[in-house]
């Protein structure tokens, strides 16, 4: 299958005016859903969560908040709800057990902490256990270099230090689905029945205030749900463009069904499964008067989400290649993130990114048969679409 050119006129920003620019673009997750497999139903609850996750982030850029609170927002939604692959609904590892990932990274230190050394752009955690919301941890350990100086770290220690910045910590029951438990003893060959349910150590701590998958569907009676992605291997993701214009891109996932004890995905790996940076334009005099009589700012930027076999996400550094390939050859947004997904899809590599620049350009390049994916702009309507040969249309 040839990757997706996803030209859509929604994917770029409305025409110059004094109105602020800022936009959020979203995933759910890529690779493994079919059409053909589906029901309306189905697609009208998964876009309803996009739905859901979109306004979430647009609240915080419409009030002037922080790219990263908004990018933070947007995944924590679709952490709490099961139908993606994250939180609440992350997949189980060979052993039967959630191990989560989470990264955030922006292009700038945000203003609301300007003694943040410029040096200091990220934050990732893997092999998480216990941490409710994934994303919140990353932003916690971002905002507190005393206690976590490292771009990355794992485990209880991560989780620990997060506890202590008051990072909610549930019992690993918590992360539990059904539908979920089912693929996993699907993949290994082993009988789904009879469902072994988890005994958490505090009951109360399983459900609450998760999505509740019915209240996302026209059908509210319906107590149970089907996946639309089989055996996923994606993620979901967040890159904002705020009106300070800083970028910020969080991830968040369950990694890859059934993966080893102790697997590393591209997610929490720094320019693989996620990237954001700004640098100065290069041209002479004549380039900066021309883009400054045009609004443009001296400095360009980039924020990537990927999604899909992270596997090689990490083997071509795929989404800091992005960024190279705007400030070393010059390549627009569109063209940078098609580039990185054809050579992916060369390799075996199958999934998509979502992209945005400092000036609100958007890019979601697939290369499979669907990615869950969404923009939202200062208009407030939410555009969302999940397979391949669709364009962003509001629900």
């Amino acid at each position: 299958m040839p990757a997706s050119k996803n030209a859509n006129p929604t994917l770029k920003p409305g025409k110059k005016s004094a109105e602020p620019n800022y936009v959020l673009v979203i995933h759910g997750g890529a690779g493994t859903m079919i059409r053909e497999g589906s029901t309306p139903e189905q697609r009208a609850t998964y876009r309803a969560a996009l739905s859901r996750a979109l306004k979430a982030g647009y609240e915080v850029l419409k009030s002037g908040g922080e790219a990263m609170d908004a990018a933070v927002e947007a995944v924590s939604v679709m952490e709490d709800c099961p139908l993606f692959n994250s939180g609440h609904g992350a997949v189980f590892n060979v052993a039967g057990k959630n191990e989560l990932e989470t990264s955030l990274m922006v292009s700038k230190p945000p203003a609301s902490h300007p003694a943040m050394p410029s040096s200091r752009r990220g934050s990732s955690v893997t092999l998480i256990t216990h941490t409710r919301n994934p994303s919140h941890l990353a932003r916690a350990l971002y905002l507190a270099p005393q206690l976590a100086p490292h771009p990355m770290l794992s485990g209880a220690a991560a989780e620990a230090t997060g506890d202590s910045l008051g990072v909610r910590q549930v019992d690993p029951s918590y992360f539990w689905t059904e539908a979920r438990w089912r693929e996993h003893r699907r993949g290994l060959g082993l009988p789904e029945d009879p469902v072994e349910y988890p005994r958490p150590e505090i009951p109360d701590d399983t459900n609450s205030e998760t999505t509740d998958v019915a209240s996302l569907s026209d059908n509210k009676d319906k107590e149970t749900w089907e996946p639309l992605d089989l055996m996923p291997t994606g993620t979901v993701g967040a890159v904002a463009l705020d009106i300070r214009g800083c970028i910020a891109a969080v991830t968040s996932t369950g990694g890859r069904t059934n993966k080893l004890v102790g697997r590393v995905g591209d997610t929490p790996v720094m320019g693989c499964g996620f990237w954001a940076e700004e640098w100065e334009r290069d041209g002479g005099l004549v380039k900066r008067t021309w883009d400054r009589l045009r609004g443009r700012s001296k400095y360009q930027g980039v924020g990537v989400s990927g999604t899909g076999d992270g596997d090689y996400y990490i083997r071509r550094a795929a989404a800091s290649n992005i960024a190279r390939r705007m400030q070393y050859l010059g390549e627009s947004l569109d063209e940078a993130t098609q580039n990185v997904i054809d050579d992916l899809f060369k390799e075996g590599g199958i999934g998509g990114v979502i992209a945005l620049d400092r000036d609100g350009n958007v890019a979601l390049p697939l290369n499979c048969s669907g990615m869950y994916r969404g923009v939202i702009r200062p208009d407030g309507v939410p555009l969302t679409a999940i397979f391949f040969d669709e364009q962003l249309t509001e629900l």
